[in-house]
């Protein structure tokens, strides 16, 4: 199973293995990462899964849907590497992603 490096908003640093095919999210969510929220589930409709993902890794992550965008514009701390942890989904080529969620708690 691909590992990611979870870095929580308390700073917390995790290793987390990942099935192939689960969100970023739902490793976040049964790992209890601080900082992700998930409030829609994973439904993209929201934004309170937000992560920075780092910058070595960020071109090779998906390309954001037009729909995460739109999310992502509505947010304060919005970044150049933004992401929502619903929309990453675990594939074997992510093995040794590094991400840290943003405060999505405030």
């Amino acid at each position: 199973m691909p590992r990611i490096f979870f870095h929580g908003s308390n700073g917390e640093r995790n290793v987390l293995e990942v099935p192939i095919g689960h969100s970023l999210m739902e490793a976040a969510m049964d790992n209890s990462i601080a900082g992700i929220v998930a409030e829609c589930g994973g439904a993209c409709a929201c934004a309170t899964c937000h992560t920075y993902i780092a910058e070595a890794w960020f071109d090779q992550v998906p390309v954001m849907s037009e729909m995460e965008d739109s999310l992502l514009d509505a947010i304060q701390d919005r970044r150049a590497n933004s992401r929502l942890a619903c929309q990453i989904e675990m594939i074997a080529e992510l093995d040794g992603l590094e991400v840290h969620a943003a405060d999505n708690e405030n």
